[in-house]
């Protein structure tokens, strides 16, 4: 019975170090994995800090740009007539007709406005400029006849 007892004993033992061996290691990963989150949640909190302090900055510097362009026409160095000057806004900044104050428009003048460092022209404004450059520019009406017009012309 002293084998028996012996066995029983190990087997007993073994079972006590697979168990509290199993324990320590899930403890030990646990707490990696705690550290780990602490870790990323702490970085995902200074990644969020650091895109709403761009996304504020951005929005600033846009709301800038939009603003500087609307007032270039009152600025010194505008060598424009700024009655003469028509705000567009996209995809160019705006349209002069330098001559239209005094009545006699001399020339037809498309104005982009470029503020920040970039300074770079979109792949639209790009085109737009070739078609200008290239004379692709032509003039076109359209002219409506309100019902009330049509009654008083028959009559």
């Amino acid at each position: 019975m002293e084998i028996a007892a012996i066995i029983a004993i190990i087997v007993v033992v073994t079972a006590l170090i697979i168990i509290l061996s199993n324990y320590i290691t899930r403890l030990k990963f646990e707490r990696r994995f705690r550290e780990w989150q602490d870790a990323e949640l702490l970085r995902w909190e200074v990644e969020m800090e650091k895109a709403r302090k761009e996304a504020i900055t951005q929005s600033r510097a846009v709301l800038g740009g939009k603003f500087t362009e609307q007032m270039v026409p009152y600025l010194p160095d505008f060598k424009y007539d700024p009655t003469e000057a028509r705000f567009i806004g996209s995809p160019i900044d705006m349209i002069v007709f330098p001559g239209l104050a005094k009545g006699d428009p001399e020339e037809i003048v498309i104005l982009e406005i470029k503020t920040g460092r970039s300074g770079q022209l979109t792949p639209q404004q790009k085109k737009i400029r070739q078609l200008v450059e290239e004379g692709m520019v032509r003039w076109d009406e359209i002219h409506r006849v309100s019902e009330g017009d049509d009654n008083k012309s028959a009559g």
